[in-house]
């Protein structure tokens, strides 16, 4: 027989060692599989290989009267389904239970993103005479210009930016990296920071530094910190919008599409493992596409 507590722990080392999973990722697994053992000694089931498919429509139902919404249900699904596949292959439980439960379909909300106009009064929100302001410029120009991901822009180093081509080494989600090209506004908007801003930042502090971003008092700057100066530049700029770093990789990804971008180049720029996570983007683009469409072929009006 299988002690949970030792199943659990070989699989959160496997999530570590051969997963390279984030500390955040490992702890929603930990959660799932701990709600699903309290949950089997409340059916008095000892042992995992005794569950079967009916135990896990009784586990489902548990769940729903909680109120529990569906895309929470479908990422325990997901999380004791690969708890399980671990097993079959390390721990030899050969059944596993919810291989074949139909994950409940969510309704995926549709992206917020920022108009042009929008993006025109946050660039222009910025005080380029002060080391914050250039900073904040070049964050902005960064995000937007390149799509990545507040975690990806708070660990950026010098070496990673390549001026001479345009470009920069990303680290994104478990550790994989990718190379991505930035343009004009966002390389003048960096390198202004870089040989300007970011070395009257770096002497407030005896401790040096290879991150690109530094806060106030020289030091590497977080994500949270990077979501304070979002929400300082929209106040600046004097707009309502709500602002946060993933809004920006939103906006990014939905005016490539609009302007004709290849979804699987926008995967590839996002650094999205599945297709479907960038196919989302697409419903924002449909009023644009049906515009084009009305506009543009030959019988979609009727004219007089």
């Amino acid at each position: 027989m299988i002690n949970w507590k030792e199943a659990k722990k070989a699989f959160t080392e496997y999530l570590q060692i051969e997963k390279n999973a984030s500390s955040y990722t490992i702890e929603f697994y930990q959660k799932d599989i701990d709600n699903f053992f309290d949950f089997l000694q409340r059916e008095a089931i000892s042992s995992l290989e005794n569950v079967d498919y009916q135990t896990v429509r009784i586990y489902l139902t548990s769940l729903y009267e909680k109120k529990l919404s569906r895309r929470s249900v479908s990422r325990k699904i997901s999380s004791l389904r690969s708890f399980y596949k671990f097993l079959d292959r390390e721990l030899d439980v050969k059944a596993n239970p919810f291989l074949h439960i139909k994950m409940p379909k969510t309704d995926q909300p549709v992206p917020g993103f920022l108009y042009k106009e929008e993006l025109e009064k946050l660039f222009e929100a910025s005080d380029l005479t002060t080391p914050l302001g250039q900073r904040n410029q070049a964050i902005l120009e960064l995000i937007y210009g390149t799509g990545i991901r507040v975690s990806e822009c708070t660990g950026l180093l010098l070496e990673d930016i390549d001026f001479d081509i345009g470009s920069i080494l990303v680290r994104g989600k478990g550790r994989k990296e990718r190379y991505l090209p930035f343009g004009s506004f966002a390389d003048i908007s960096v390198q202004n920071y870089i040989n300007n801003g970011r070395k009257q930042l770096l002497q407030k502090t005896s401790t040096p530094s290879t991150a690109v971003f530094l806060n106030a008092r020289g030091n590497p700057l977080t994500p949270r910190g990077v979501r304070l100066i979002l929400e300082k530049i929209v106040k600046d700029a004097a707009l309502t919008v709500n602002l946060h770093p993933h809004k920006l990789r939103h906006t990014f990804a939905t005016h490539m599409l609009n302007e004709g971008a290849d979804l699987r180049v926008v995967q590839e720029l996002l650094g999205h493992e599945q297709l479907s996570s960038t196919q989302i983007y697409t419903h924002v683009t449909k009023d644009h596409l049906r515009n084009i469409y009305m506009n543009s072929h030959p019988r979609a009006n009727h004219r007089e």
